[in-house]
């Protein structure tokens, strides 16, 4: 993809980790297989972490034999939370990138990750390094990037040296995270636009989490913002089952669709595909 043109993100391993009741491994092979058909730049399919944390992703690797990826562009990103995950993680040559969620709220890495954020740094710099060697590429996502529910101090300048400290570490990519659906337009609107124009050689992405009804001024934010890089999820499902975010979705990727083609973005999706994956996720997710 050209830099010019936007990078989506698809995450059915968001939308999905969060489920009470398991999902057959054939069932998220077979999503995910048509969601790599659409046509997005990534998808997040994944995650190598502790299976008593995030039951739902324990057949990772199971799943990730099940895909074929044989006729589409789309790259795959798992998450992972301790070198643990990252050292199982790079074994796999399908993975192209590994995320790290990095929590500027010490309160909430403790509750995500079980670590510090002294302790996270630390993995980061292994990852960054492992990374290296077996051709992958890390995402670090600043978690809590746009305030917290725990009352640890947030500010922009926290934001900006975090955020300057993982681009010296040799961090690419970056993105924003609002776990907690906490972010306003304002907030986007403020934040983004520096980060893009001081971190000139850094990836700078978004991943919302919000309510239905503030979608579209989010996403709308975060392009005029200048943002070129969107997490979300079909039909907006999934949250973190690590915050208090039961209201809260991810950004829904039809509304992102739906938005980027009324601006003339022309994202090149194979919506026959797309129509497939979202009848096909009412087995999955039911009426959550």
């Amino acid at each position: 993809m050209s830099q010019n043109k936007f990078k989506l993100v698809e995450c059915p391993r968001d939308a999905m980790q969060g489920l009470h009741d398991f999902v057959p491994t054939a069932l998220k092979s077979e999503y995910l297989n048509l969601l790599l058909q659409v046509g997005f730049d990534t998808l997040d399919f994944g995650s190598f972490v502790s299976s008593k944390a995030i039951p739902q992703m324990a057949d990772t690797t199971a799943v990730l034999a099940n895909l074929d990826l044989t006729n589409t562009a789309t790259k795959l990103l798992a998450i992972v939370a301790n070198l643990r995950g990252v050292e199982n993680a790079v074994q796999h040559q399908e993975i192209s990138y590994l995320g790290f969620p990095f929590s500027i709220s010490e309160t909430f890495q403790q509750r995500n990750t079980n670590s510090s954020i002294a302790q996270s740094l630390n993995v980061v710099e292994e990852m960054l390094s492992l990374c290296e060697k077996n051709n992958k590429t890390a995402v670090v996502y600043l978690s809590m990037g746009f305030g917290n529910p725990y009352g640890d101090e947030w500010n922009y300048d926290i934001v900006e040296k975090w955020a300057d400290v993982l681009v010296t570490k040799g961090v690419k990519i970056l993105s924003l995270a609002d776990t907690v659906g906490v972010s306003t337009p304002e907030k986007i609107e403020s934040i983004l636009p520096k980060l893009i124009s001081k971190f000139t050689e850094t990836e700078i992405g978004i991943h919302l989490h919000s309510t239905p009804k503030e979608r579209f001024e989010k996403i709308d934010a975060a392009y005029c913002s200048g943002v070129k890089r969107i997490d979300s999820a079909l039909k907006g499902f999934g949250g973190c089952p690590m915050a208090a975010d039961d209201l809260t979705g991810n950004i829904a990727t039809e509304d992102v669709i739906s938005f980027l083609t009324s601006k003339g973005e022309h994202l090149n999706l194979n919506m026959n595909k797309w129509n497939e994956a979202m009848n096909l996720s009412e087995k999955i997710f039911g009426n959550v």
